[in-house]
């Protein structure tokens, strides 16, 4: 059965509004409703915004080569080629037609921290090739957490909880925090998804709440519910100046089931087209248990305590190929 579309009207939250409980109530009918919004006034200048997405770009306009010299690691630092992911085994008939780039916490390799999973140095471009990528990307990086925090304490509220609840040591205090450029590289590539192409097969995220950047040209569609037959995909307009936000199956996990972490896939439209998610996760120890404002008795706990880690890692291996099928350089 084919799926139908139609656009998508996403609540605006303005971040530097001194009117916190409008934001948070906008914000809370978001969560619930789709578990998308945007968030403007966000305190990341639109020059340095356009001088990341320029670093992307240089980044991905090397030669395949270069780019596989950089091809990710077990620690999932580096280089995704095109077809590298497939997010949606059921329905794609070959992985994603993107490429991409991930870049974690940066810990140097004697520091105790940089044995867990998804800590440890990046994988970096040299200089010489990409003078300033490094730098550019690791002030984003942290500038990008300080949008994140900023959300967090309006989700926290929008929960009952105090709003410095996820900036608790086992939460934000120490987070697995992945930025990810992507590039939707063919042009001319339209998806098909009766053919089962996709520039991102469906999927939802897998941590607490994602930071989505985008170059304005459009193409991700978010899926409300699910099971539905057919299924009805929105479109997501880009919106000049802020950021689309979406939550993840923890943060789902952590609200029972209240907030929403929603399916969502990006088709191509004949465009190039380059991205930037932030993905935000709570620390490698940190157990996801329902929160004691979202049960009841006569709502108990849907989903088992599960640690973040150990989710993580399985997520992340059930939709990447095997390394071993790469010829490296």
């Amino acid at each position: 059965m084919a799926d139908c579309k139609k656009a998508s009207n996403l609540n605006s939250i303005d971040l530097s509004s001194p009117d916190i409980s409008t934001s948070v109530s906008l914000l809370k009918q978001a969560c619930m409703d789709s578990g998308f919004f945007y968030v403007t006034n966000h305190g990341i200048s639109e020059e340095f915004m356009n001088q990341v997405f320029t670093q992307s770009k240089n980044f991905f306009d090397l030669p395949l080569e270069e780019k596989m010299k950089l091809l990710r690691n077990e620690k999932h630092r580096g280089y995704t080629p095109v077809l590298d992911e497939l997010l949606d085994p059921a329905n794609q008939l070959q992985g994603d037609h993107k490429e991409g780039f991930y870049i974690g916490v940066e810990l140097p390799e004697d520091d105790p921290e940089a044995q867990r999973t998804f800590y440890g140095p990046n994988l970096w471009p040299d200089s010489d090739i990409l003078p300033g990528w490094r730098q550019t990307m690791e002030k984003y990086h942290q500038q990008a957490m300080e949008v994140v925090k900023k959300t967090a304490r309006l989700i926290a509220l929008a929960l009952d909880l105090d709003a410095n609840f996820f900036e608790q040591p086992e939460m934000l205090g120490k987070p697995i925090a992945v930025l990810r450029l992507l590039h939707y590289p063919v042009a001319g590539q339209v998806s098909e998804p009766a053919k089962g192409i996709y520039g991102a097969g469906a999927h939802s995220d897998y941590g607490l709440i994602t930071l989505l950047a985008t170059d304005g040209v459009s193409g991700l569609q978010i899926c409300k519910d699910k099971d539905a037959k057919p299924r009805v995909w929105e479109d997501v307009q880009p919106l000049k100046g802020a950021f689309v936000v979406n939550l993840g199956d923890m943060l789902e996990r952590w609200s029972n089931g209240i907030f929403r972490s929603t399916l969502h896939r990006v088709l191509g439209n004949g465009q190039k087209r380059y991205s930037i998610p932030y993905f935000v996760e709570p620390s490698h120890d940190c157990v996801v248990e329902c929160l004691p404002t979202c049960q009841s008795r006569e709502n108990p706990p849907k989903y088992p305590r599960v640690k973040c880690e150990a989710y993580l890692l399985q997520r992340y291996q059930d939709t990447h190929a095997d390394l071993s099928t790469y010829n490296k350089p």
